[in-house]
């Protein structure tokens, strides 16, 4: 028995250890991130699940209270055994149904989540040494958080230095291009779309283009080296980056490297705003991408968002403001929902020469709330010497990229599909949306919001109340969000394998962030003829 103890109570630790690595490494391994998760979703479920903590407790009561007053016996070691078999079982069973999270095998997820399965085998080993130690084995399924952190500790210092040589790889790749024209995109919500929108009107310019969904300042710099490679030569063109930010800094450290000369900003919401602490902290935070520019530089700004629009006071070079109300330098006007997009004309006024310009301007692009985004990249396109009837042209052909505001058929319902974004501004964006759709049945799917402390609840609410006037059903996926809903005075189900599915022929809106699976759950099935049942 000597071995079967240490590993049972391994493979008991395995399941929570994978878990916990998964969810810190979706995280991105910030402790910011993951604490806030934790204080939302409840420590205990997440970090153990709801079987294992009461296992663990049923072990005190019935097993080491007993053992503390009347000493070993050959019925606390049968205890013993029979707790350690439960756990592993679970774990085995949990990881054979192939419902075991895990992460991603990278480098760093192997490094850390390795070297914690290397400190759990040791403490199994240590404490099954002595028969009086070995009845601290089933606690190692409670201390998994603790050896995840202590490896995490142990390789900081390394992660640091590696950190910091990515970074000054793309500094000195950048540093070889001083004439580069780099476009820094960023903001709350809109950013990824934008980005995609210059990298249509800038076509012609050969770009060079962040990949999907990168916007992290190790992400960004591995692939900045690799696109400029530290090399003399010219690149093709323009290189646009997308900047994302938890924290104040960060936006900073993004651009010490990357050097933009133009900066685009979207929009300044209340997105992550548990993490940055306020709103004033988030609009500080944005503002480093405009402060960072050249005097010769240019931003571009969503005239719209007050916040937004605020940042030309601070910006060291000239800004362009853009947006569907007065006094900007790029106006929407006549605008309209399309079926396939949005419809608008355009008129120009302070940039370029000729005067005021009146052109129409069509973008499969759905929803209104867009139109600042597209004008955001007509006015570096502009700037750029990019003719507008050349843009015009293609936007048309503008294609979104996935589950950014795009639409889709699937098993005969119409699927607006949101699910990279979670902030109040595309949550109100994409009920808006549904209000002007021709389906008579209407069915919203979200996760709620993350990341956003204290105004999580009314803003929820708010969100609550907004579709109680539009939709028939509201799903939720988190049972906390789901109760802030209904507060709103809309009625609430909470999604579960046991949920009606969508009929055929409905609208099904899916905001916030959530896996496929979830949708697949409320969609109906296709029989052999393909017809859905």
């Amino acid at each position: 028995m000597s071995l079967l103890l240490p590993i049972l109570a391994v493979a008991g630790a395995l399941s929570p250890l994978l878990t916990l690595a998964w969810l810190w490494q979706v995280k991105e391994w910030r402790w910011d991130r993951l604490l806030e998760h934790l204080r939302r979703e409840g420590w205990i479920g997440q970090l153990w699940g709801k079987s294992r903590p009461l296992v663990i407790a049923l072990y005190i009561v019935i097993v080491l209270i007993p053992v503390g007053i009347y000493g070993l016996s050959r019925e606390a070691l049968t205890g013993l055994l029979g707790v350690l078999l439960a756990t592993a079982f679970l774990s085995i069973v949990q990881i054979g149904l192939r419902r075991q999270h895990k992460p991603i095998m990278t480098k760093k997820a192997i490094t850390v989540t390795g070297t914690a399965g290397l400190v759990t085998v040791g403490l199994s080993l240590y404490w099954s040494s002595l028969l009086e130690s070995a009845f601290l084995l089933p606690f190692l399924i409670l201390l998994q958080p603790l050896t995840l952190t202590i490896a995490w500790l142990l390789w900081y210092p390394v992660d640091m230095i590696l950190k910091r040589r990515i970074l000054s790889r793309a500094k000195a790749a950048r540093n070889a291009h001083p004439d580069l024209t780099v476009i820094g995109v960023t903001g709350s919500v809109g950013k990824t779309t934008t980005k995609e929108l210059l990298a249509c009107v800038l076509k012609d310019l050969q770009p060079a283009v962040t990949p999907a969904y990168l916007n992290a300042e190790i992400g960004v710099a591995r692939w900045l080296a690799k696109t400029l490679q530290s090399g003399p030569e010219p690149v093709p063109g323009p290189v646009i980056v997308e900047m994302g930010a938890y924290r104040k800094g960060e936006i900073a450290t993004l651009c010490s490297f990357t050097k933009p000369t133009l900066g685009v900003v979207t929009h300044v919401g209340t997105q992550h705003i548990a993490l940055f602490g306020s709103q004033e902290k988030l609009f500080e935070a944005k503002s480093e991408l405009v402060q960072s520019l050249p005097t010769d530089g240019r931003a571009f700004l969503n005239g719209d968002n007050d916040l937004t629009r605020k940042m030309a006071s601070i910006s060291p070079c000239p800004s362009v403001i853009v947006g569907t109300g007065g006094s900007c330098d790029l106006e929407a006007f006549d605008i309209e929902e399309t079926s396939g997009g949005v419809r608008f004309k355009l008129v120009l006024r302070s940039l370029g020469e000729g005067g005021a310009q009146d052109i129409a301007f069509d973008v499969p692009l759905l929803g209104t709330h867009n139109v600042t985004n597209i004008l955001l990249a007509i006015a570096v396109g502009e700037h750029l010497g990019v003719k507008l009837e050349r843009m015009r042209d293609l936007l048309r052909t503008f294609t979104p990229l996935s589950k950014t505001f795009s639409v889709r058929t699937e098993a005969g319902v119409r699927i607006l599909d949101d699910t990279h974004n979670s902030s109040i501004a595309s949550m109100k964006a994409a009920i808006a949306w549904a209000r002007s759709q021709p389906e008579e049945r209407k069915i919203l799917l979200t996760a709620g919001l993350i990341e956003m402390g204290d105004m999580q609840s009314p803003a929820e609410q708010e969100l609550g109340a907004l579709a109680a006037t539009i939709f028939d059903r509201v799903i939720v996926i988190d049972p906390q969000s789901a109760a802030n809903f209904g507060a709103g005075g809309t009625t609430v189900e909470i999604l579960s394998k046991k949920s009606a599915t969508v009929p055929s022929g409905s609208l099904l809106v899916c905001a916030g962030r959530m896996a496929g699976s979830s949708i697949q759950k409320i969609l109906p099935s296709l029989d052999g003829t393909g017809v859905t049942r």
